[in-house]
């Protein structure tokens, strides 16, 4: 439904090139002690923002945050100067803090101190609210008739000095946030959705941080052409050579050696470090002057008993399409339930995926505790993490779908 919407002519929009309130970049102690005064002194809730150097370091820690409330300038503070902004928590923590795509930002908020307990996130609750655009340059753009450059979105925002070019583009970023904020907390309430969003938000600040994967190496890009334990084993090892140079060097690991390489090395499997580094597709920064670090994890891998499965383990369910002939009763639970939510999704604008989290309707619709009582399907729900709105709209729809895929099986029994 959000892709036929048409955008706004160019001409209608103001364009944005530096922010209308100006902004300071803080890197001292005193700058920082002033900012939290300016910002006591302000009104409404408070916006922030966070550039991260993703696809340049391995860390994914804040370079930049910003921080912008009505009354004042925006604040670029530069964690490299301050690492420790627990004194914001400390004064604001009550405070609504306005971020966009807020689960991208938290962790790397937290590390520098800084924790919400009130949290509006403009990009889930333009989803919530059913608008066609819900990037932060689309939904400014469709709200508040305002153009925002994105050239440097991708940048490496561990680079000192700061760009002037870069500094106003991220200033940019949070000032238009709060008038994002109240634009579309007017349309969730004009759509009785405001609990809706009170809840997700709540539960976005209560997020437990994610279980480390069992295998994470399984993630390499293209892995499914790698043959057999032996080559799972090379393609493992040369994964965990790279983490841990990446990591001492803070470089984004496909930097300095592609997966596509990894891969590459796993399924030619070289008898030699010359034959290593003479592979066509084994490429990347490090590829040759680390080449005795490669090397040695190929002879790892070659050597190693302790041979990786061919799948991987964990709790990872197949996904829907190969349930037809492995689970049909479950592949139809699945369908007449997807189908069933997505119309709700159209009926009261928002998204299927969030009414219901893809990954909770993949399981309760595989193994459903018990799919003819709206109580253990309520509670299976719950202990998912779907949200008590969710359940409230769900659990008839799945009792509905599982009451239909159950009437499906019995029809074809008796034949």
């Amino acid at each position: 439904m959000n892709e036929s919407h048409p955008e706004p002519p160019e001409s209608s929009l103001r364009r944005l090139a530096s922010p209308d309130h100006g902004l300071k970049v803080i890197t001292s102690e005193d700058a920082w002690k002033k900012v939290l005064d300016v910002i006591e002194a302000g009104s409404g809730p408070i916006a922030l923002d966070v550039e991260r150097a993703s696809g340049f370091r391995y860390s994914q820690r804040a370079y930049l945050v910003q921080i912008y409330r009505r009354g004042g300038t925006n604040f670029l503070v530069d964690p490299l100067h301050l690492p420790d902004l627990s004194g914001f928590t400390t004064r604001f923590g009550d405070q609504e803090w306005v971020l966009h795509a807020a689960r991208q930002d938290l962790a790397s908020l937290r590390e520098v101190g800084m924790s919400p307990t009130r949290l509006f996130d403009t990009e889930l609750g333009a989803r919530l609210a059913g608008l066609p655009r819900v990037g932060l340059q689309g939904s400014v753009e469709d709200l508040l008739g305002v153009q925002l450059a994105k050239e440097h979105s991708a940048a490496d925002w561990s680079t000192r000095p700061l760009p002037e070019s870069w500094l106003n583009y991220a200033a940019l970023d949070v000032e238009v946030l709060p008038d994002l904020r109240d634009a579309i907390w007017r349309t969730l309430e004009q759509a009785g959705k405001i609990d809706f969003a009170t809840e997700e938000f709540n539960a976005i600040i209560h997020e437990p941080p994610a279980a480390a994967r069992a295998e994470p190496w399984r993630r390499l890009s293209g892995l499914h052409q790698v043959r057999g334990a032996r080559g799972l084993a090379i393609a493992r090892e040369l994964w965990l050579a790279r983490e841990e140079f990446a990591k001492a060097q803070d470089v984004s690991p496909g930097r300095l050696l592609p997966d596509r390489s990894i891969v590459h090395a796993a399924m030619e499997r070289p008898s030699s470090q010359a034959e290593l580094v003479g592979l066509k597709n084994f490429h990347g920064r490090a590829s040759r002057s680390e080449a005795p670090r490669w090397w040695a994890a190929i002879r790892e891998g070659m050597a190693t008993q302790e041979l990786p499965a061919l799948r991987g383990s964990g709790d990872t369910l197949p996904p829907p399409r190969a349930w037809l002939d492995k689970a049909p009763e479950a592949h139809r639970r699945y369908v007449l339930a997807r189908d069933l939510i997505q119309r709700a999704g159209e009926r009261i604008t928002i998204p299927a995926e969030n009414i219901l989290t893809p990954e909770y309707l993949r399981r309760i619709c595989y193994a459903p505790h018990d799919p003819s009582h709206p109580s253990a399907i309520d509670g299976q729900l719950e202990q998912l993490g779907a949200r008590r709105w969710q359940r409230d709209l769900v659990v008839p729809l799945l009792v509905e779908a599982f009451r239909q895929a159950a009437t499906i099986d019995e029809v074809a029994a008796t034949h």
